[in-house]
């Protein structure tokens, strides 16, 4: 709807709280691990660009792009490219963005030509050749790029204010948000949560090419699944803020009329504001009814016909970029680039560096302004910032112990809140609360003050720093400290500020070097401004240009840094005088001498190391609880001798399950040999390792299922004399004891709302598990039986409803493993599990099994667990044996091994306890199931079965194709996979609660969240019928999910109420599109 920016909007944004941090990252993460996974299912970044200062930059920040898409940050389709300011010399973001698209066009060209393209009338350019001209591909290669998904990350600033952060690009300063969750996985840093955020926007862009941009240093938190982008125009993200923060950034002044819910507003951009003082808010009208101001995220996104404009700028850019260069100017993105869609700016930008070029190519569109009004906005422009967002907006996010090497408590002074990350600490050292370690290796005697950053330094014990000084290293409170190689240096160097010294603030005014203005630094160490500044030059004295940090062999300047932050001894005459004869160095030469190359490998071998020091302590005292497969990785990018470690760890991989054979599952052991043999190029070997893990998986459900089990479960022979008599029998020799008997067993199928796969070996053996399901018939009918007699021929008969037919006479044929292509393995199965083959009570000379079974195959209605369940179930009956629905479910679990086709429990115990359960298992000898029939009120079930659709989507899966991953996941120790089955495990009971409290809305809520978590299991559980089936039934849903693993097969949509049930059916049985079936069902109540 449309209507005044000054009354019903403003009430709706003083209302509304910002993002739940937490809920929105993990949601973003979610989304962006299923678009890597899976992005043919859920599209992705056709490329992603960085924006680099110099080309050394570029070369780092490639390394950083390399790393993302090797632990799954980036999908492997997604092109990758870091571009550099042209000679390293600046041109400002405006130009950098035009000079990046243009690149990403080359390289686009690089990879693809020769080809040719066939334009459309709407295209660009009606050439149909490709050429490259000066460097230039041809317009009709460029239309190629036009039709592309881009995100641009602006990353190529000096990060003057955040010093420690500029060697590694302040995009990629470390961030440990969510960091617990996946504990063996890297260090996650800014630019991953960047990536997370803008995955979920990607979706606004639909099948149009565009351009995302996004500056790196802002997190800006908020759900961008609900993006909107208007066509044909740019847009400009915005939120409400106050204006003391605005005052520092940009705002927008947007139309008093606007399109918007509840969500989010969008309006025509009438102003842009830099940084403006409380007069130009006033003058401007930017100032809302609430007293706050639309603040400028740094996002802005290009669409239709705003993006060919865009490109057409960028290839004809050349000319415009090397004017900059000559004149020594710069073109901004949110100053002057951006001013060109709106047309307020035209006048003031034509005054502007090559701005009536802007306008004449870009002004005939318009610039909208998205305002999210819950945005989160984390903006890292400062050191101050960066620890208040670890320790007071996201405090309860941060991982703050995290692939590191710590010692224990009793021989080291650690704060709890300390963060510590990829970082090797020896004993004997102190470091305070609130403070940050990164990268880094800290030795014995070193201590490190409260809320301080340290990164990449390598400080050695103190004893060994100054042969006639053992003196401790210490970095005061509220410091910072980081090493930086340079280029043509052997020794890295040692620089440090204070946590609040700005470096571009003026000696002359409110400058401070290590929290101390200037004037009583160079008092106290007896030096005057021109020993740090050279008197030539019209340039401001401050920290940036300081030529400050000396550069020594290494002790020479931890003693320096010492008497620097004023530590030392002020009547020390020798350190002044050694500091004069330095060479020294400032923070904006340093920035221009960065050894990147030397940063990179000297990473990769130290996060390495540590790694290898984990799995060393995992192979040699633990019972591998950790990733080691993910730390693997890790240990192989150290490329001098990671791959050396790893066969040093396949030494030590037989003897694990020996040494630990009472606690230690010999499928864990069997899988980290498997994942080692991997690590160390010997694929033929691991695949062969890789049965035993799954004959190790049965033993052990066979083991815990049915105690003794295991060990009589493949005799054929050596039995007592009176199943040899019942073996006799069934092989030719009949009993005069023979009597007719016949059972049929109907079962009904299940529909699970969550919490499977807690209830699947070897998770299940180990670990608790939880499901709510629930018993219905189909049709009227309960679809699923068996019948069994017994016969005076000898042999067992078996007969399925697709008239298959076999008949075994020598029953000792009947024996694991069985082939997959078997159609009557799981009658074989239960034949085993029963022992009935063994011939335990004589009753007959032969059986006669029918099975049938009327779902489509592939439901996931749990078909084949419960087809197994009638057969066990009447196989003792017909033997007189112990048919409860405990024993049954258990016996299930063993032959499902036997079958290979692995599975849980939850299935049969749906079929075979009637009414709505909530069932729990127990792990240990033997599994235990508690069994928790819901009594929910005559109103409730009514609802139930008004509101929920059962819908078979056509689509057909085999759940052990997904099972297979998911247990080798877990098997790996998965960290996102165990969270993800606990999660579901929890919200089976919130789902119990809700359905006994009537609630029946919180239900659909947990089934979503069910959902998600499915998909983050397996992101192949879905497919692109699916997806449109539940985005088609969006609007009328409360909840919806895929029964059982997933992949196809039928669908629970919850409507949101009786008539949203109808109507959804009735369009469903309308649209030709879909071709579903929506099945009648009821509740089966009794048993």
């Amino acid at each position: 709807m449309m209507e005044s920016r000054r009354d019903g909007t403003q009430t709706k944004r003083r209302s509304r709280g910002k993002a739940n941090l937490e809920t929105t990252l993990r949601k973003a993460w979610y989304h962006l691990r299923l678009s890597v996974r899976h992005p043919t299912r859920v599209p992705t970044w056709d490329a992603i660009v960085l924006t680099a200062s110099s080309p050394h930059q570029a070369h780092l920040y490639h390394w950083h792009l390399n790393r993302a898409k090797r632990i799954g940050r980036i999908a492997p389709s997604t092109l990758t490219l870091a571009v550099p300011d042209p000679h390293g010399h600046r041109i400002g973001s405006g130009a950098a963005t035009l000079h990046a698209l243009l690149a990403l066009a080359q390289h686009y060209y690089t990879l693809n030509s020769p080809v040719e393209i066939t334009t459309s009338s709407n295209s660009i350019s009606t050439e149909t050749y490709v050429g490259l001209k000066d460097g230039v591909p041809s317009l009709a290669f460029v239309e190629l790029l036009a039709k592309k998904h881009i995100l641009l990350l602006h990353a190529g600033g000096d990060s003057k204010r955040v010093p420690w952060a500029n060697p590694m690009g302040k995009i990629f300063l470390p961030l440990p948000y969510l960091a617990s969750d996946d504990q063996d996985g890297p260090v996650p840093l800014l630019f991953d949560h960047i990536l997370a955020i803008a995955s979920c926007a990607r979706q606004a862009f639909k099948n149009e090419g565009g351009l995302l941009t996004m500056t790196g240093d802002v997190l800006p938190c908020f759900d961008a699944s609900l993006l909107v982008l208007p066509e044909d125009a740019s847009c400009i993200v915005t939120v409400p803020h106050t204006l003391d923060i605005a005052s520092n950034h940009g705002v927008v002044v947007a139309s008093k009329s606007v399109l918007s819910d509840e969500n989010f507003a969008i309006s025509l951009v009438e102003n842009l504001l830099q940084k403006p003082s409380l007069k130009e808010l006033v003058d401007h009208q930017a100032i809302l009814d609430d007293g706050r101001t639309l603040l400028d995220t740094g996002i802005i996104a290009v669409r239709g016909k705003a993006w060919v404009d865009l490109v057409r700028l960028a290839y004809s850019s050349q000319p415009m970029i090397s004017e900059l260069l000559e004149s020594k100017k710069e073109m901004s993105l949110y100053e002057d680039l951006v001013a060109a869609w709106v047309p307020g700016k035209h006048k003031w930008l034509q005054t502007r560096p090559l701005g009536e070029e802007l306008v004449s190519k870009l002004g005939k569109q318009s610039m909208f302004s998205y305002c999210a009004y819950d945005l989160l906005f984390l903006h890292f422009g400062t050191s101050n910032e960066v620890l208040d967002h670890l320790n007071e907006t996201g405090s309860r996010l941060v991982g703050r112990r995290h692939l590191s090497s710590i010692p224990a408590t009793t021989v080291s002074d650690i704060a709890a809140s300390a963060i510590i990350l990829s970082t090797q600490i020896a004993s004997g050292v102190s470091i305070g609360e609130d403070s940050m370690v990164y990268d880094s290796c800290i030795s014995c005697g070193v201590q490190i003050g409260s809320q301080c950053i340290v990164v990449g330094v390598h400080l050695p014990a103190a004893d060994s720093l100054v042969a006639e000084d053992s003196s401790k290293f210490c970095l005061p409170d509220r410091h910072c400290l980081w090493e930086v190689p340079l280029i043509g240096y052997i020794e890295k160097v040692i620089v440090y500020c204070g946590l609040h010294d700005n470096p571009k603030n003026s000696f002359q005014k409110d400058g401070t070097f290590c929290g101390k203005p200037w004037n009583k630094v160079l008092g106290d160490l007896g030096l005057q401004d021109t020993d740090l500044w050279s008197s030539e030059g019209t340039q401001e004295k401050c920290l940036w240009n300081a030529k400050i940090f000396p550069i020594l062999p290494y002790s020479g300047m931890l003693k320096m840094a010492t008497w620097l932050m004023g530590l030392g001894n002020p009547e020390d005459e020798s350190l002044e005088s050694h500091w004069r004869r330095s060479s020294r160095i400032s923070l904006e030469e340093l920035h221009k001498l960065i050894d990147f190359s030397s940063m990179c490998l000297s990473s990769s071998k130290h996060q390495a190391d540590i790694a290898a020091g984990i799995v060393t302590a995992c192979l040699n005292f633990g019972l591998l609880g950790r990733n080691v497969s993910q730390l693997f990785e890790e240990v192989l990018q150290n490329e001098g001798g990671g791959r050396d470690m790893c066969r040093e760890f396949l030494s030590l991989s037989p003897n694990l399950q020996a040494q630990n054979s009472q606690t230690l599952p010999k499928s864990r052991a069997y899988q980290v040999h498997v994942d080692l043999l991997r690590a160390c190029n010997d694929e033929k070997k691991a695949l062969e390792l890789e049965n035993e893990i799954w004959a190790a998986v049965a033993e052990e459900t066979a083991s815990a299922v049915r105690y003794g089990f295991k060990e009589n479960l493949f005799e054929s022979s050596s039995q007592s004399s009176k199943e040899g008599q019942w073996a006799d029998s069934l092989n030719g020799h009949p009993d005069h004891s023979f009597c007719s008997r016949i059972v049929k067993v109907e079962l009904p199928v299940r529909v699970d709302f969550v919490g499977g796969w807690s209830d699947t070996p070897p998770w299940s053996l180990e670990r608790s598990g939880c499901v709510l399901n629930m018993a219905i018939t189909l049709e009227g009918s309960l679809p699923i039986g068996t019948v069994i007699e017994t016969t005076k021929t000898t042999g067992i008969s078996i007969t399925d409803d697709s008239g298959h037919h076999i008949h075994i006479e020598e029953l000792s044929s009947i024996a694991p493993p069985f082939d997959n292509s078997d159609l009557f393995r799981l009658v074989k199965s239960a034949l085993l599990v029963t022992n009935v083959i063994s011939g335990k009570i004589p009753l007959c000379t032969g059986l006669r099994i029918r099975t049938w079974a009327n779902v489509p195959r592939g439901s996931g209605l749990g078909t084949s667990s419960i087809l197994a369940a009638a057969v066990v179930k009447g196989l003792l009956q017909i033997t007189g044996e112990d048919e409860s629905n405990e024993n049954v479910a258990r016996l299930v679990l063993v032959l499902e091994q036997l079958m290979g086709t692995g599975g849980g429990w939850q299935d049969q115990i749906g079929g075979l306890y009637p009414g709505i359960k909530c069932t729990s298992s127990f792990p240990g000898i033997p599994l235990r199931l508690q069994v928790i029939s819901l009594l929910p009120s005559p109103q409730m079930i009514v609802e139930l079965q008004q509101r929920l659709l059962v819908v078979f989507t056509g689509q057909v899966r085999l759940a052990h194709q997904v099972l297979h991953k998911v247990v080798a996941r877990y098997l790996r120790r998965d960290n996102l996979l165990a969270s993800s089955i606990k999660r579901l495990a929890e919200l089976a009971k919130i789902g119990r609660e809700a359905l006994m409290n009537c609630d029946i809305d919180e239900l659909g809520d947990v089934m979503m969240e069910a959902w998600r978590l499915h998909q983050e299991l397996d992101p192949y559980c879905s497919n692109e019928l699916v997806d449109r089936l539940f985005t088609f039934s969006d609007r009328y849903c409360r909840g919806y999910k895929l029964i059982g693993a997933g992949g196809g097969g039928f669908a629970l949509l919850l409507a949101r109420n009786a008539e949203s049930a109808k109507e959804l059916r009735r369009t469903l049985a309308e649209d030709s599109s879909f071709d579903v079936k929506v099945y009648d069902w009821d509740i089966f109540l009794q048993s």
